[in-house]
């Protein structure tokens, strides 16, 4: 889940390993695909915001965002507790995080759900403001780029504001005694599709067959609610995730019998706030709205309610994930 400033060494690579695969799903209603929902946020009475507002910080938005009064961010609501579906409404810490920056900045978020792998392209297409969704920012994603170096797209800027690495996790007892990503070697792994953490298993699989022991068996699902299922049926032996996620996973589901997080988190990176990078106006105006509300304590109140202190960052950054 540290996209802030620093890297830390207890973190996990994060949602979106990816980079140029991304493509998005969006609509305000669920569609017959299921994965498009709206956080039940109306832009009514927003869109005559106008050009004033007693926000400290609404001079800096683009004019654009001033006049609609609305912030239309995507996300890929299936990854308590960052961002999920409650009730209707997509909640979580980057909605309660994204409510807290509209205070500051006199306009709303209004969150639509979508594949993971397609938020960037989404971004870049138009169709939101900003992505946020627990999307680690590295190089990769700022330079569009593939995994080769190859250029994909134009990219993103990241305003960073959390910090999280890599977590296994498996089967409550851990029945084939799994205690970090390195036992994976010759062993059955689940993941969602197009994250950081799928990478993170290519590349341990890399690491296991270069010192002469078998490969990892990926298996890639669309989403990781899939991917909890198989390990939970026990057809892999773990999964990888954001450490928040897999930490949450462990507490909740099936009344916390289910699965538990073995090892550290690894590979810590920042969480950013992705935006084009022809909005730079918005990206400046993002990133004093994050550091006001880390001054204010609003930023550690919210992340203390979800149990995600230990993402905590001190000062906002512009890309600054590597």
């Amino acid at each position: 889940m540290t996209a802030r400033t620093t890297r830390r060494t207890t973190a996990a690579r994060s949602r979106l390993a990816a980079v140029g695969s991304i493509a998005v799903a969006g609509a305000l209603i669920l569609t017959g695909c299921g994965d498009q929902t709206s956080n039940g946020g109306s832009d009514e009475g927003t869109k005559e915001t106008g050009k004033t507002s007693a926000a400290p910080l609404f001079d800096k938005l683009p004019k654009k965002i001033q006049d609609a009064g609305v912030i239309k961010a995507g996300t890929n609501a299936e990854y308590a507790p960052m961002e999920f579906q409650e009730g209707g409404k997509i909640v979580g810490v980057d909605p309660d995080i994204a409510a807290a920056l509209g205070e500051k900045l006199g306009v709303e978020f209004q969150f639509t759900s979508g594949s993971f792998d397609g938020l960037i392209t989404a971004l870049n297409s138009g169709r939101y403001d900003v992505a946020m969704s627990s999307i680690t920012d590295n190089k990769q994603r700022q330079e569009g780029l593939d995994d080769k170096g190859k250029k994909l797209g134009p990219g993103v800027d990241f305003v960073d504001y959390f910090v999280a690495g890599t977590a296994v996790y498996v089967q409550k007892g851990n029945p084939k005694n799994i205690n970090s990503i390195a036992d994976l070697c010759g062993q059955t792994a689940a993941v969602q599709r197009g994250t950081t953490y799928e990478k993170a298993l290519q590349d341990q699989s890399k690491a296991c067959t270069d010192g002469g022991k078998k490969k990892i068996n990926i298996e890639s699902f669309e989403n990781d609610t899939e991917a909890q299922t198989r390990v939970k049926s026990g057809g892999a032996v773990a999964g990888v995730n954001d450490y928040p996620v897999a930490v949450d996973l462990a507490r909740k589901a099936g009344g916390g019998n289910d699965f538990e997080v073995v090892g550290e988190q690894v590979d810590a990176g920042p969480f950013g706030i992705a935006v084009n990078k022809d909005n730079k106006e918005l990206t400046a105006a993002l990133e004093e709205a994050v550091n006001a509300i880390i001054e204010d304590g609003t930023y550690k109140k919210i992340l203390e309610k979800w149990g995600a202190e230990s993402g905590a960052i001190d000062k906002a950054a512009i890309n600054g994930g590597k």
